[in-house]
C-alpha cells in the first residue's frame, strides 16, 4: 500500500512527499458502555490508512482516493466545503485545527486504505486521524494526541453528519503495539493493558456475517433512553457505578425492558474490569469468557443482536473457541473471536461452511494484530 500510495502521488503531483499512517480499531469488550459514562476497551489494528502528504505552499488542497480513483480539489475556508463525502473527512480535519487556532496552507496527497468496509473498524476515524496526525506534525502545531482525536470526532460532527462518540478516534490515535486501551469515557482517562495474544497462544479473529439490520425507529435511542430512566430513578446522571443490588432495589419502580437493559450496562462495566485484571495475569480463559457473556447479554437483554450474530457465537462455541462477541453496535456486522493457535484454521474452516450452508454466503474473515497508532512512516 505504501508503494503504490507513493507511485500515484509522484505520478499526479512529482516528488518529495511524506508518508503517514493511521489504523483501524478493535474493541474487545466494552459495548454500548460509552453513553452509560462506563469504559470501553479497544485497540489499533494492522489495517488502516496510509497517506503521501506534501505541503504546495498555496491555500489549496488537491486530494487524490487512490482506492476510488477520485480526486477533489478544495479551499480551507468554511464555505470551501467540497460535494463529495470522502473529501469532507480531510476538509473537516482542516476545518477543525483551524478553529483551534491552528495556521495551516495547502497540500497533496494521495491516501488509500485496508480497512475492510462494513466490518465496524471505523475507517472513518483512520482517515481522519491519519490528517490530523499529519498537519500536526508538518506544521509544527504541538497539539497534543487527545485532542488530535477530538478534532476527528468534531469532523463526524460538524462536517460528516455523524453523532459519534471518541472511541474510535481515540484508538487510532493513541494505538500501541501489544496494548490494548481502557478509557474512561466520563474522565476521559486512559491506561494501557498487555494484549498479546500470540504469545499466549490465540489469535483474533473477525468473522463478518455480511448482514446489516435496517431497523424500523431508533433502536439505539430508545436503549439509551432506557438506561437515562434507570440512572434517573437511582438518583445518579449515569448508569456507570450503580450496581446489581441498587438495581434489583428500584426493579419494582422500572419497566420490565428497563430493567433488563440496565442489568446488562451494569454488567458489562464490571466485565471490561475483570478483563483488565485477567490480561495483567496472562488468564485469557477469563477474557474468553467474559466475551461470550457479553453476546449472550447484548443479545438478551439488550436485544442488539440478531439470527446471524447469535450463530456464529454458537458456532464458535461448539468449536472450542475460547471467546466470541458481537463488535459494534449490533444487528449485523462482526463477531470477534478470541481463538487458540491450533483451532484457528478448523474454526475459520467451519464457520464458513456452517454459515454459507445456512444463510447462502460465506461470511469474510479478518485476522488482525494489535498494532500502534497515527505515525509518521
Amino acid at each position: 500500500m505504501k508503494n503504490r500510495v507513493s507511485q500515484k502521488f509522484a505520478e499526479l503531483y512529482g516528488e518529495g512527499a511524506v508518508l503517514f499512517a493511521s489504523p483501524g480499531r478493535i474493541n474487545l469488550i466494552g459495548e454500548h458502555t460509552d453513553y452509560n459514562g462506563g469504559f470501553v476497551f479497544p485497540g489499533a489494528v494492522d489495517k488502516g490508512i496510509v497517506a503521501a502528504i506534501r505541503l504546495n505552499g498555496t491555500d489549496k488542497v488537491r486530494a487524490y482516493a487512490l482506492d476510488l480513483e477520485d480526486s477533489c480539489s478544495f479551499g480551507l475556508a468554511e464555505e470551501d466545503k467540497p460535494s463529495k463525502s470522502w473529501a469532507c473527512y480531510i476538509f473537516g480535519v482542516c476545518r477543525e485545527i483551524q478553529k483551534r487556532g491552528g495556521v495551516i496552507g495547502g497540500f497533496d496527497t494521495v491516501f488509500a486504505g485496508d480497512v475492510p468496509l462494513g466490518a465496524g473498524m471505523s475507517s472513518s476515524a483512520a482517515l481522519e486521524s491519519t490528517f490530523a496526525f499529519a498537519l500536526n506534525d508538518l506544521y509544527n502545531l504541538g497539539i497534543e494526541k487527545f485532542e488530535l482525536a477530538r478534532i476527528g470526532q468534531a469532523t463526524e460532527h460538524n462536517y460528516c453528519g455523524v453523532n459519534c462518540g471518541i472511541m474510535d478516534q481515540f484508538a487510532s490515535v493513541h494505538g500501541k503495539a501489544g496494548h490494548l486501551m481502557r478509557l474512561d469515557c466520563r474522565s476521559m482517562e486512559f491506561s494501557y493493558f498487555p494484549f498479546d495474544p500470540a504469545k499466549h497462544g490465540y489469535r483474533l479473529v473477525l468473522v463478518n456475517s455480511c448482514v446489516k439490520h435496517e431497523l424500523v425507529g431508533s433502536p439505539y435511542n430508545d436503549r439509551r433512553k432506557s438506561c437515562e430512566r434507570v440512572a434517573a430513578v437511582l438518583g445518579q446522571q449515569f448508569l456507570r457505578g450503580a450496581t446489581m443490588e441498587q438495581l434489583e432495589a428500584v426493579k419494582d419502580k422500572i419497566s420490565e425492558e428497563d430493567y433488563l437493559r440496565a442489568r446488562y450496562v451494569i454488567g458489562e462495566e464490571q466485565r471490561v474490569l475483570d478483563v483488565c485484571n485477567a490480561l495483567e495475569a496472562g488468564d485469557y480463559q477469563t477474557v474468553g469468557e467474559r466475551m461470550y457473556q457479553t453476546h449472550w447479554g447484548m443479545s438478551g437483554d439488550y436485544e442488539v443482536s440478531c439470527e446471524e450474530l447469535d450463530f456464529l457465537a454458537t458456532v464458535a462455541e461448539q468449536c472450542g473457541v475460547t471467546g466470541s462477541r458481537i463488535m459494534g453496535g449490533g444487528f449485523g456486522g462482526c463477531t470477534i473471536n478470541l481463538v487458540k493457535e491450533e483451532l484457528c484454521d478448523a474454526f475459520i474452516a467451519t464457520v464458513t461452511e456452517k454459515f454459507e450452508a445456512k444463510y447462502g454466503h460465506k461470511p469474510k474473515i479478518y485476522p488482525v494484530v494489535i498494532s500502534d497508532g497515527a505515525r509518521r512512516l
